[in-house]
Order: structure tokens, then C-alpha cells, then sequence
């Protein structure tokens, strides 16, 4: 895991070929803008609409997506911005409340992937070696946007399971920054974070 932590806090947004990861409704174009909204924590509409676009887009019905673990690495990023300014900016307040729930909705993505596929006679599926594997070409759509080609690119079985792992990984590098919380109104939503943030 901690050449995992190295890998996210080295990762920039211009690092992620976001025109070529999917996502529940497309491909993840948009992203870098949507990700530059949130880091200014300047201009609170159109940071509920960029979080709910990228929200939207790399969790669908408990389904993950390829862009889903690079997406949460930066939402992570962002939550720290957010942190250092809770209750001096008014985006950093409504950011941190929001990524606390959509956090949670992540995280219960990965455990009942695990309870669903795996049990105890069930070895879990392995994930890739790294999460920058996944940005190998084998594992990219083309670059011209086709929605048939892009859809036998999610058939790939050794990739999959990253989408989850990765996630939920990125997400566990936010469980310290919870105990900042403490005597807080987010202090309930974050106590019930850290109780799933778990291997």
C-alpha cells in the first residue's frame, strides 16, 4: 500500500488520460475541469455541479469504472484542501459534507463487491500489480470514442477488480485526515466513514 500512496500523491490531473477512461455514461473528458472547479473551492454552483458530474458518472448502481480509482484519488485530494478550511469557506463545508456521504457509497461498493463475489471458499480476485497498470495501453479504448469498443474494453476479467481495489485504496489514505473532525457538525458522518474503511 505505500507504494500506492506514493503513486497518489505524485499523480497530477494532466497524468490521466481522461479521454480514454470510461465511465458510467461515456468517457471521463470533462474530468480535468470538473477536478480545477473543485481545487479553486471558489464559486459554490459550480462545484455541486462538478462533483455531481463526476459523482454521477464513476459510480452507477454499485458498478465502478476505470476512471473511478483516479477520479477518487483526486475527490481525496480535494477533501484535504477541503479540510483546512471548514468553517471559513462555505464550498469547503458543503465539499467536505458531500464527499463524507459519496465516501461511504464507495466504500459499501467495495465490501459488497467482496461479500457478493467471494466467500470463504472463494479466493479473491487479485488486482492488478499497480493502479498505474491500468492506464497501459492494452487496457485504453481507442482514442476515437466508440461505445461498442468501449464496452469490449470492460471485458478484460484481470482489470476489473482493480476498479474496486484502487477505489477503495485511494480512499483509506483519507481515514487519518478523519480525526480532524472530531467536535464538528461532520463529526457523526466521519465516525461512520472510519467504520468502513477497513481490508
Amino acid at each position: 500500500m505505500e507504494q500506492f500512496e506514493t503513486y497518489m500523491q505524485n499523480l497530477k490531473v494532466e497524468d490521466v488520460p481522461w479521454h480514454r477512461l470510461l465511465t458510467a455514461y461515456g468517457r471521463a473528458s470533462d474530468f480535468p475541469e470538473y477536478l480545477n472547479t473543485l481545487f479553486e473551492m471558489s464559486h459554490l454552483a459550480s462545484i455541486k455541479n462538478a462533483l455531481n458530474e463526476i459523482t454521477s458518472h464513476i459510480e452507477h448502481q454499485s458498478t465502478l469504472w476505470h476512471c473511478t480509482p483516479f477520479a477518487m484519488i483526486f475527490l481525496v485530494h480535494t477533501f484535504k484542501q477541503a479540510l483546512s478550511q471548514i468553517n471559513q469557506n462555505t464550498c469547503a463545508d458543503y465539499i467536505v459534507e458531500s464527499l463524507l456521504d459519496f465516501f461511504m457509497v464507495i466504500a459499501e461498493c467495495f465490501h459488497d463487491y467482496n461479500e457478493q463475489y467471494f466467500d470463504d471458499e472463494t479466493e479473491p480476485d487479485t488486482p492488478l500489480s499497480s493502479c498505474s497498470e491500468l492506464l497501459l495501453e492494452k487496457y485504453l479504448p481507442p482514442e476515437d470514442y466508440d461505445e461498442e469498443d468501449d464496452w469490449e474494453c470492460l471485458e478484460e476479467d484481470d482489470i476489473l477488480y482493480s476498479f474496486w481495489y484502487y477505489s477503495y485504496a485511494a480512499l483509506l489514505q483519507c481515514k487519518p485526515l478523519l480525526k480532524e473532525l472530531e467536535d464538528t457538525p461532520f463529526q457523526a458522518a466521519a465516525k461512520e466513514l472510519e467504520e468502513l474503511l477497513y481490508l
